[in-house]
């Protein structure tokens, strides 16, 4: 009794082992995205990026800088000995200058808080964000590429999928041909030689099955390696439903035009920091130090002395090279202007010759069916020609083959209607 209630249950959970199994092309494309390692990329940029933010933002915190220096002159100020007289007969008292040391010392610790810089730090984390987005679009563009190396194995294994169903189907058509020429043969009205070329056939059928299974385990382990995914023999790739919507497309998301723009953002936020380290900059410091002399170059010995301020700096040698920078950089983005009018021309051309494919595959479908039914028909009348001794088994087996590669044609060119269709979506990117 237990076992005939375990038996329905495992047959249960090999369906739903079976069904689990079932995959869609989006799935593949997306854990093919995942699994590849140049997606690790995006977290290196992200973190650059914050490096490079972080740098730039401690240009708003005090800078500070040390210096220390000796020196000796061959000369220092000295007060003329004459003014010392002078006062001593004014004063009654002797009255003399010191003489400054020829050795000097100086040590001094700087710190500048910057009050307006001209806008270089804001610029520069803007163009810190725009280089982000343009590395990412890079990638972007890279991964992008991985979707038909998908959709080539994806449709490539759906297509030996039916190839292989249609072979059985002509296995068992030869079979039981094989199976009716053996009783003719029992009757003697049938000769070994037509079992014989029967079983040719039947032998080639079983070689091109081989042949089929061995170029889609092939074909599987490389989706398999591009997924991730465990892909076998068993597993159902799902056929996605034929959607000629998209002939009516006009948009075109591909990520190049995204690079495009992100790379033209660059360059003008490029033309804002040359503009911004062109303006003058105003700063606060405060200088400390410990030195021989000190402030008061008449007091001898060591002392310390402080310095505070506001300081004005601006290097007008820029302005010199700045018109010449200004059109260095829009040379640069009239580049990527050519790349762009270039990458949608070629795009263009290409979406018309998919869209024209795809009209011309649709057009020999409809034939399909009718040059089936009538290889069918031609089929039954070499049977029934063959069993009534007017046809030789060569003419039906040519009869078989011919409605057996018409429907392995139809088979064909619905999986390359639907691959183009894909291809087409794959130059939209839609």
């Amino acid at each position: 009794m237990k076992k005939l209630i375990l038996f329905p249950l495992l047959l249960l959970l090999c369906q739903v082992g079976v069904k689990a199994q079932s995959l869609s092309i989006e799935i593949c494309q997306e854990k093919a995205k995942a699994n590849y390692p140049l997606v690790k990329q995006y977290g290196l940029i992200e973190q650059t990026a914050q490096y490079n933010i972080s740098n730039a933002n401690k240009g708003y915190l005090p800078q500070l800088s040390i210096s220390a220096k000796a020196t000796y002159q061959s000369a220092v100020t000295q007060i003329p000995s004459s003014l010392g007289d002078v006062l001593s007969k004014l004063t009654g008292k002797p009255f003399s200058f010191p003489a400054l040391p020829k050795d000097q010392y100086q040590a001094v610790i700087e710190a500048t808080q910057v009050i307006w810089d001209g806008g270089v730090i804001s610029t520069q984390n803007k163009i810190t964000g725009l280089s982000k987005e343009v590395e990412k679009q890079k990638l972007e563009v890279d991964l992008y590429a991985l979707k038909d190396r998908v959709n080539q194995l994806y449709f490539g294994i759906l297509l030996l999928n039916e190839q292989l169903r249609q072979n059985d189907i002509l296995k068992n058509d030869l079979l039981t041909n094989y199976n009716r020429l053996n009783a003719y043969k029992q009757n003697g009205i049938a000769y070994q030689a037509d079992l014989d070329a029967l079983n040719v056939e039947q032998l080639n059928t079983n070689q091109r099955e081989a042949d089929l299974k061995g170029t889609r385990r092939s074909f599987s382990i490389m989706l398999s390696a591009l997924t991730g995914l465990d892909i076998h023999d068993r597993t159902e790739l799902s056929k996605p439903t034929i959607d000629l919507a998209i002939l009516k497309e006009t948009s075109n998301h591909r990520p190049e035009l995204s690079l495009f723009e992100a790379q033209a953002n660059l360059y003008e936020s490029q033309k804002s920091l040359l503009y911004a380290g062109n303006r003058p900059k105003v700063g606060a410091f405060v200088q400390g130090g410990y030195g021989q002399p000190g402030l008061n170059m008449f007091t001898i010995g060591f002392s310390p002395f402080y310095i505070g301020g506001v300081r004005l700096s601006w290097n007008i040698s820029g302005l010199y090279t700045q018109k010449n920078n200004l059109n260095k950089i829009d040379l640069s983005k009239k580049t990527v202007d050519i790349q762009k009018e270039t990458f949608e021309f070629n795009n263009n051309l290409v979406t018309r010759q998919q869209q024209t494919e795809i009209e011309k595959l649709q057009s020999t479908l409809a034939n399909d069916d009718q040059i089936i039914k009538l290889r069918g028909n031609i089929k039954k009348a070499a049977t029934s020609k063959m069993e009534n001794g007017t046809a030789s088994v060569s003419d039906l087996i040519r009869e078989i083959n011919a409605e057996n590669q018409a429907i392995q044609l139809k088979s064909l060119h619905e999986i390359q209607l639907l691959m183009n269709v894909y291809q087409l979506k794959n130059i939209i990117n839609n």
